[in-house]
């Protein structure tokens, strides 16, 4: 059985959502409290144990790239000054193994994924969004790994979500539960219609999959929104091996939505240690005026 040690990060979006910010920043570097959104992602998937990062880009996001390399000046001047703490912030995002190849048009999820066909060979690999971001004891890419050692089967990482909410998300038909947190899936459906949502179990932004998925999105029509979709090419591969669901029990924030970029701020700004004080006076006193 080959190891799990390979991971690809879409982030090839227009973050049209995040407009006008995001007119000549890319989305992915839109920061939390005083870190880039896709740095949590990057962590994320060092702290599961992948050891080689595919980040697919598009127009506009050089500044990811330039953001994981080395910055020489900064950090002689840092350095010199003998700011360590500063320092050792910067040389976090330096030394990791990190790839990056440009989806030149944005044909959907499914396409993006296809980029990173030659990076991944004949191993199985995760794919990582960088709008949720996961908090668990256990980093839930490392969970999908783990039943990965058990099953040798894809799995996707799923959320229960409102029942209304259900055309936002590509969604489950579970059938019989394997696991504790493991469903075994009957199929697939890409944002359904409330009435028509076989259940209220939503995938989120982490997929476990073997390498034949890349055969199937290579012939794989386009579906909803005209794009090649990620969750059709895997309906299509639950037809000929079989495809789990991990139920997450952790904390997802999404924050390719406005609401949700702002909760995660507050949120990550309580417990940081240069804000956390300060924050929860404005907090309160905020509170006072609603």
């Amino acid at each position: 059985m080959k190891k799990v040690r390979k991971a690809i990060i879409p982030a090839a979006g227009l973050g049209t959502r995040f407009l006008p910010a995001t007119k000549a920043i890319a989305k992915e570097m839109l920061p939390i409290v005083d870190k880039p959104t896709i740095q949590f992602i990057v962590e994320e998937a060092l702290a599961s144990g992948i050891e080689d990062i595919l980040i697919v880009t598009g127009k506009a996001k050089r500044p990811i790239e330039d953001h994981f390399d080395s910055n020489f000046e900064l950090e002689h001047n840092l350095e010199s000054k003998n700011k360590k703490e500063l320092l050792a912030l910067v040389e976090e995002t330096t030394g990791i193994n990190l790839h990056f190849v440009r989806q030149k048009r944005p044909l959907g999820l499914g396409h993006a994924v296809l980029q990173g066909k030659a990076f991944v060979g004949d191993e199985p690999f995760v794919v990582m969004l960088g709008d949720d971001i996961m908090e668990d004891k256990i980093p839930l890419t490392k969970q999908l790994i783990n039943d990965y050692d058990k099953t040798t089967a894809s799995t996707l990482a799923v959320m229960k979500v409102p029942h209304e909410d259900t055309s936002k998300y590509g969604i489950i038909a579970p059938d019989e539960k394997v696991g504790p947190h493991l469903y075994g899936v009957d199929h697939f459906v890409e944002k359904p219609k409330p009435e028509e949502a076989p259940s209220d179990l939503a995938i989120i932004g982490r997929y476990l999959l073997r390498p034949e998925i890349f055969t199937i999105l290579e012939n794989q029509e386009p579906g909803a929104g005209n794009e090649i979709q990620l969750t059709d090419a895997i309906d299509e591969l639950n037809k000929t091996q079989r495809v789990f669901a991990h139920e997450f029990k952790g904390k997802r924030y999404d924050v390719g939505d406005k609401l949700g970029m702002l909760e995660a701020n507050i949120e990550f700004g309580l417990k940081h240690p240069e804000i956390k004080d300060g924050l929860k006076e404005y907090l309160k006193k905020l509170s006072s005026k609603l």
